[in-house]
């Protein structure tokens, strides 16, 4: 039972309390800092798996890669800001275990376990990783932290050749960044065409023609079969039977929620950390937000997994109140955005199962939105440097409540909504993969 089951004694337990936050990326250093901002007076204990302390990943695939950029400017807060609120910011210490009985956390960094009261899980995600890489190696990267990006920022020198295998989000800002960088880049895609699980065809059709005019190769429909070595040196990347020559290569195939730590506690996981909407576990004195959980989203009526930064800070921010025993809702339109060539997209809701689309702006000045509608209503919008379209869609999204939801065929096994997935990753098995909308 909750040590927290008597609200008349709720304010005195939680003054003597000792939250634990597994995980000091963007959701869990947003949750730090609320559940001060709402009084809480109790210990705040936050975990990081790496060396740094929270910081922003949507740079990492854009100002970080390029030359000259300050790093500092990627950290949420400076370090004074964990010690003068009292929050316990322990870097490179990675939970090994939960027990649930004890309320304990065993941890690879120390001998002694942590207790808690309240635990929330922010733990993010892991990179997609094809069949054929099964080991690290010094000129094949992912990104999904600091330190990959800035092993991988070190390896963009001019005239070098990389290939991206992967068309989607993080794969093309990566490819944009290094032709800028005077790299010469092949896009490696597995679907018919780039963004295909994120974004409808006609905006597809648009960035492609941006990177092919900025000199980058881009290849869809590439089945990439493996990666081509000599002397411990990677040579190429084997498209069918011929192998393209590389000197690095970038794996962008998407991200798998990392709920390895709930899974062998016991909680409930589909695709991720299932949570309801005040981002409780199924166990209620654990909470996750973030790239890890599924969560039930009245919006569209349905469970999502969200891979965004929107998504992390919201969900944290609603994982603080209600460790605190506040009343909250996650009620939120998603949003993400990508930066290409000085091109920004943003985009909100789902295109998903639209039956009109409308478009405004203008399209040779590279300036416009496509608004997507279902049944008469708005559900979705990508606004390419419009950001007054972009937001008014957003807020009249938001404004009306609930969203159409899009009818089934009845015949036909339920199809997923989307999926970061892309590049050489395999096909998911049946049933397909629980929906999930991606951006880093």
């Amino acid at each position: 039972m909750s040590t927290f089951a008597h609200p008349a004694d709720e304010a005195t337990r939680l003054a003597s309390a000792c939250f634990v936050i597994v995980g000091a990326g963007q959701a869990g250093g947003q949750a730090a800092s609320t559940l001060r901002e709402q009084g809480f007076r109790g210990r705040i204990v936050l975990l990081g798996g790496e060396e740094h302390r929270p910081y922003m990943r949507p740079p990492l695939s854009k100002q970080v890669l390029a030359d000259g950029h300050e790093l500092d400017r990627v950290y949420l807060r400076p370090l004074t800001y964990y010690a003068d609120r009292s929050i316990e910011l322990r870097t490179g210490c990675r939970v090994v275990s939960i027990d649930r009985p004890a309320r304990l956390l065993r941890l690879a960094c120390r001998s002694s376990p942590q207790p808690y009261d309240r635990l929330l899980l922010a733990t993010g995600a892991r990179p997609r990783l094809p069949t054929f890489f099964d080991a690290p190696h010094p000129q094949v990267h992912v990104l999904r932290t600091l330190d990959d990006a800035l092993r991988l920022r070190e390896q963009l020198r001019p005239g070098a050749r990389l290939v991206v295998v992967g068309g989607g989000y993080v794969g093309l800002e990566v490819a944009a960044a290094a032709a800028q960088r005077g790299l010469a880049v092949t896009v490696l895609e597995r679907a018919p065409r780039l963004l295909e699980r994120v974004t409808t065809p006609e905006i597809s059709a648009f960035f492609e023609t941006e990177h092919r005019a900025h000199g980058v190769e881009v290849r869809c429909g590439a089945q990439v079969q493996g990666l081509s070595f000599a002397d411990g040196r990677l040579q190429g990347v084997w498209v069918g039977s011929d192998v393209l020559p590389a000197d690095l290569v970038l794996l962008g195939i998407g991200a798998l929620p990392d709920d390895a730590l709930a899974r062998e506690a016991r909680l409930e996981c589909d695709d991720g950390i299932v949570v309801d909407e005040a981002c409780r576990t199924s166990d209620p004195d654990i909470f996750a937000a973030g790239d890890c959980t599924r969560h039930p989203n009245a919006l569209f009526g349905r469970r999502l997994r969200l891979e965004s930064v929107q998504n992390a800070v919201d969900q944290a921010t609603v994982a603080a109140m209600a460790m605190l025993g506040k009343a909250t809702r996650y009620v939120r339109v998603p949003w993400f955005w990508s930066q290409q060539y000085g091109l920004k997209l943003q985009s909100a809701g789902l295109s998903e199962g639209c039956d009109e689309a409308i478009e405004r702006g203008d399209h040779a000045a590279k300036r416009f939105a496509r608004l997507y509608f279902r049944a008469g209503q708005l559900i979705g919008v990508d606004a390419i440097n419009l950001p007054g379209e972009y937001l008014a869609a957003r807020k009249a999204m938001a404004a009306r409540g609930e969203l159409p939801t899009a009818p089934a065929a009845p015949a036909a096994p339920a199809a997923p909504v989307a999926s970061v997935a892309s590049g050489a990753a395999p096909a998911p098995a049946n049933p397909p993969a629980p929906a999930t909308i991606a951006k880093p």
